[in-house]
């Protein structure tokens, strides 16, 4: 599996709660804050739903 590197850019304050929870549950603490993640479906997905958010790179 493809591993990436999930980064928040932009700030969870006025999102949903939802959209707050994947964040945390992907692992990210605070802002500029990146986690390295294998590319599963489950990840991508959670990805997708927050990708206004994040910004993904390849490794």
């Amino acid at each position: 599996m493809a591993k990436i590197r999930i980064t928040q850019v932009k700030s969870k304050i006025g999102s949903n709660k939802v959209q707050k929870a994947t964040i945390e549950a992907l692992g990210i603490k605070k802002m500029n804050h990146s986690v390295e993640k294998e590319a599963t479906p489950q990840i991508l997905g959670m990805v997708s739903k927050v990708s206004h958010l994040v910004k993904v790179e390849e490794i």
